[in-house]
């Protein structure tokens, strides 16, 4: 794959240089701004004369001009430009923003507008801020950027994606995740940020309801970077990254330990102590610096954008390489992206965009096992595991676990399990652009995304599980096909200069077919097959495959009406029809309608010079959600086995009752949002007010046992969330020194409205943990609220017993809530909240001269943390090691604490002792780069060297007592705020060079 992505560039450039030449007196050419994004809608006219054209969406434009005439490039946001023909029959022109109005063009669904004819609420990313500092996807760079768009970071751990939530989680079982469209290609898998010229986050109904049952998530619009005629540019970015721990627990040392185990066992009554002399333990092992090391992180792009008279193309290569900060935990990947345009005449026009990309992920374990055992990983084994004890034995073992359940010191779990898991990706997406008379274009489009993957998976003899088994492999893989089409025709015009229509209308099919199938085996002769030869295993289990398919029909339209600039109107609607509905539901339609006036261009507002931009917008409409698995409308039935005469037979029984009259969510959205911008646009502001409710929640409704069934998923139950974002973008001073600020916020607030019964309750704690429930779901209640007891101190002599008879003083003590005289199950309440009041973040950009410092900050604010880690290390029962908080436990001549004394008769509860404050503000990244003078790059003949140090999430205020406040154990919307030995926060610093010629 490598070597044939490399000759395809190497050809390419080859030709850029040869075709880029050429007279003629039609003149073509492509408009980009200074990212190198298309510009569509660029007047072009002949200097003097009404001779002019208009760009398309690609940016391009031909015109019949005189070789000696001049052409002038001119649109809102962008400083007018003008150049000589002089006989060439290319023109490439770049336009620079103009400083009163920045990011004036948008994408949005089926189409651009400049932004200052939106009615709906869209927030753009560009290039330069994803790529400020080495992200995994262009989700994580993403946080802090967008006001609504909440982005919860995986902290560095290799290989794993962010969790994005754009105005609030609209379900409560289905996915809350947006929806991607690359390109035009809704469902695709976004390339790696240097690829990615901007992204635009659609957000409320008049924005998303043109993709109808996928939009009440949000839609992320990624466009990636395309080329130019003329010249050949060459690219090369790199960056290197030194990566460290940002945070440890504070752990008991071995002689602390000791002693702590020791006095469980005195306080239980029995004679038998485990460590005669704690003091010879001394420091003991340290685990956390065991697993932990300096990791690294490399980044390498080289790319190549440039093309001929009638083609134009982008092309790169990428090497992304983390070694993770816990030891054998990698992830490795290559990437290769070609964007390819073509002018076959003068009215059509053609291209295709290929996306190629393998990934491999090793070593990655954090997280306690599917099964629920007491295997919690390597950070769990490490906060755990007995600092008493080291690596080996004194037969050269890896040491077990003599404390509580038997377990595997976190130095084995990482270096003997196997888990490594490749996937391969292949994007395709090709186009045919048609002008059809004066007014007309019809386009249409064929996207195709194969990906294939496989996880492989042993657990040797030299480990607790593996001995017990006998070694245990398995393979996993899958083949994952989707395939669209999208056909849509354009309609622009206008009336006596102040009637503007943009009709679009149009038809989308997609498919998708998942194939995956699992082989398995244990009680192998030898460890050396891994999972590479599972005919060595004498005890197979049960092969397993599975063939998953749906489709989605699509016919969509839009309208956009504006009266003198002044009054905008879009009505937007979508009819999808879904195969994983029930008969009766299959087709839904989804409609909005927006308004925005121009306040700013009106003639009563002409004195206002201090004022450029004034437009207040207000929208409505209804979105849906279709993500929640196939065949869920079916009667479905699932092989099991039967014994008859003795006889072991293979039988079906019923699982899951039908439903024909099975729906999507829909989320009905308003939005009613203000732009307002001052002095030439040098300062903007933009406020939204939202209001989202979701009806028809796809939630599973118990049965009563005697229907052989235990649930049924029914459209039964609503949620709401509101709230306000507001963002400001300043230009506070321009010159030789510049400085720009741009700052955003967002509030949001989740309810649930009804649900069947009224309340559920259910649990996450970890599983060998065997607690009760941690969460609830309630009416008018926020998704996923914890629930547990109160923590009311710790029992002290002399207090009153009655109400929980079985304590004795050092035990811990929980409010009686309904005063009935008894702690009971019945003494249990909403005990914390995982969503936070608000995220912001803050960034500021200075240049001086060659130099430029950027300085980002990101948090949120008032969001609850249910702290399971420290809930298992800290209940004092002596199960495993705990924090040095025990230290300060409570001992007959040590009373003032709110540390339970130590004792094997604790249980775990669930209580706001573990419920902290998760609020959090951070400085995400620092740069400061230097910009060779451009005197100096045309004697070396390059375009441009850029050189930069950064540093990312330099310091964390928190309160929370965590590796990290912003992590997840469980990642679903009901599961949020939730930390069971979780990958730490890691610090980076990262060196780099840009540079292109």
């Amino acid at each position: 794959m490598k070597k044939t992505l490399f000759f395809l560039l190497i050809i390419l450039i080859y030709q850029g240089g040869i075709f880029a030449q050429g007279s003629t007196a039609l003149v073509r050419g492509t408009v980009t701004d200074n990212s190198g994004m298309p510009i569509p809608g660029v007047n072009v006219i002949e200097k003097g004369t009404d001779n002019g054209t208009v760009t398309n969406f690609d940016g391009q434009f031909s015109i019949d001009v005189p070789t000696d005439a001049y052409l002038q490039f001119s649109f809102i946001g962008y400083a007018t430009v003008e150049f000589p023909v002089d006989g060439r029959a290319n023109l490439d022109v770049e336009m620079a923003p103009d400083a009163s109005a920045l990011n004036e063009i948008v994408v949005v669904g089926y189409g651009t507008q400049k932004k200052s004819d939106l009615t709906g609420s869209v927030s753009s990313v560009s290039t330069d801020e994803l790529n400020q500092y080495p992200a995994i996807d262009a989700t994580q760079a993403l946080q802090g950027r967008a006001p609504g768009v909440s982005v919860t970071s995986s902290n560095g751990e290799p290989g794993a994606a962010a969790r994005i939530r754009i105005r609030g989680g609209t379900s409560i079982n289905a996915s809350s995740d947006p929806l991607y469209v690359v390109d035009g290609f809704a469902g695709a898998t976004p390339p790696q940020p240097g690829d990615i010229a901007s992204i635009e986050v659609l957000k409320d109904a008049s924005a998303t309801a043109i993709y109808g049952s996928r939009g009440a998530n949000g839609v992320v619009l990624v466009t990636t970077k395309r080329g130019s005629s003329g010249k050949t540019q060459i690219e090369l970015n790199t960056s290197y990254s030194f990566q460290e721990v940002g945070n440890r627990l504070d752990m008991l040392n071995g002689e602390q330990f000791a002693e702590y185990i020791n006095e469980v066992y005195q306080n239980d009554g029995s004679s038998n102590i485990p460590f005669e002399n704690p003091s010879s333990y001394g420091q003991g092992t340290d685990w956390q610096n065991e697993i932990f090391r300096s990791g690294k992180l490399q980044n390498y792009q080289l790319s190549a954008s440039g093309g001929m008279e009638n083609m134009r193309f982008y092309t790169s290569l990428n090497y992304f390489g983390q070694e993770g900060v816990v030891i054998n935990s990698e992830y490795e990947r290559i990437s290769g992206l070609l964007n390819l345009s073509f002018d076959i005449n003068e009215n059509i026009r053609a291209g295709a965009k290929m996306l190629v990309t393998r990934t491999e992920r090793d070593g990655i374990r954090t997280q306690e096992s599917s099964g629920g055992t007491a295997d919690a990983g390597v950070i769990g084994a490490a906060l755990k595991f007995e600092p008493t004890q080291g690596i080996f034995d004194e037969n050269g073992n890896y040491t077990i676990s003599q404390i509580g359940d038997p377990h595997d010191n976190p130095i084995a779990v990482a270096r003997e399990r196997e888990n490594n898991t490749i996937n391969d990706l292949f994007q395709g997406n090709s186009f045919v652009e048609i002008d059809l008379l004066n007014d007309f274009q019809f386009r249409t489009s064929l996207g195709v995304q194969i990906n294939n993957s496989r996880n492989g998976n042993y657990v040797p003899t030299t480990l607790v599980a593996g001995r017990n088994t006998g070694g245990s492999g398995s393979i996993a893989s899958g083949k994952y096909t989707n395939a669209i089409t999208e056909n849509y025709l354009t309609y622009s015009k206008e009336f006596n200069e102040i009637h503007s229509f943009n009709l679009m209308g149009g038809y989308s099919y997609q498919a998708y077919r998942a194939e995956s199938w699992t082989a398995s085996n244990r009680q192998f002769i030898s460890d050396g097959f891994s999972f590479w030869n599972l005919g060595g295993g004498s005890n197979f289990q049960s092969p397993s495959s599975a063939l998953n398919e749906w489709a989605l029909s699509s016919f969509y339209g839009r309208i956009n009406y504006s009266l003198m600039d002044r009054y905008l109107l879009t009505f937007t609607g979508r009819n999808d029809g879904s195969s994983r509905f029930g008969a009766n539901n299959k087709w839904a339609f989804f409609p909005s309608g927006a308004f925005a006036w121009n306040i700013g261009r009106e003639s009563f507002m002409e004195n206002w010079d201090d004022l450029s931009q004034f437009k207040i917008r207000t929208s409505y409409g209804v979105t849906g959600n279709t993500e929640i698995g196939s065949y869920q409308s079916l009667a479905r039935f699932s092989p099991t086995l039967a014994v008859i005469g003795g006889n072991q037979v293979n039988a079906v029984r019923p699982t899951a009752v039908a439903n024909q009259n099975l729906s999507w969510e829909s989320t009905q959205q308003t939005n009613i949002g203000l732009d307002i911008g001052f002095w030439n646009n040098r300062l903007n502001f933009t406020a939204d007010y939202y209001y989202k409710l979701t009806e028809d929640l796809l939630y599973s409704v118990p049965l009563p046992q005697y229907s052989g069934y235990s649930s049924s998923l029914q459209n039964v139950g609503s949620l709401e969330n509101k709230g306000w974002e507001f963002a400001l973008n300043t230009i506070n001073w321009d010159g030789d020194f510049s400085w720009r600020t741009d700052f955003n916020i967002s509030f949001n607030r989740n309810e649930i409205i009804s649900l069947p019964g009224g309340e559920i309750r259910y649990s996450n704690v970890p599983a060998h943990l065997l607690g009760p429930e941690s969460q609830l779901l309630r009416e008018g209640e926020v998704v996923g609220a914890f629930y547990g007891r109160i923590f009311d101190g710790i029992y002290q002599e002399g207090d009153d017993f009655s109400a929980e008879p079985d304590k004795v003083p050092g035990d811990v003590k929980f409010v009686d809530i309904n005063n009935d005289g008894t702690v009971n199950g019945e003494d249990r309440t909403i005990i914390g909240n995982p969503h936070p009041d608000f995220v912001y973040g803050f960034n500021n950009d200075f240049a001086y001269k060659n130099f430029d410092l950027t300085v980002f900050i990101q948090g949120s604010e008032g969001n609850d943390m249910m702290n399971f880690t420290r809930m298992e290390l800290d209940w004092m029962a002596g199960k495993s090691n705990a924090t040095t908080d025990a230290l300060n436990r409570w001992t007959p001549n040590n009373t003032s604490t709110d540390i339970p004394r130590a004792s094997g008769s604790h249980s775990p509860q669930v209580s706001t002792r573990f419920v902290e404050d998760g609020s959090y503000v951070r400085l995400k990244n620092i740069v400061l780069g230097y910009n060779l003078p451009e005197s100096t790059s045309e004697m070396l003949k390059i375009n441009n060297l850029r050189l930069y140090v950064s540093a990312q999430n330099v310091f964390t205020i928190t309160d929370y007592t965590g590796y990290d406040p912003e992590v997840s154990y469980q990642d679903s919307n009901r599961n949020i705020g939730l930390d069971y030995a979780s990958y730490p926060n890691i610090k980076s610093i990262t060196c780099g060079l840009d540079i292109s010629f």
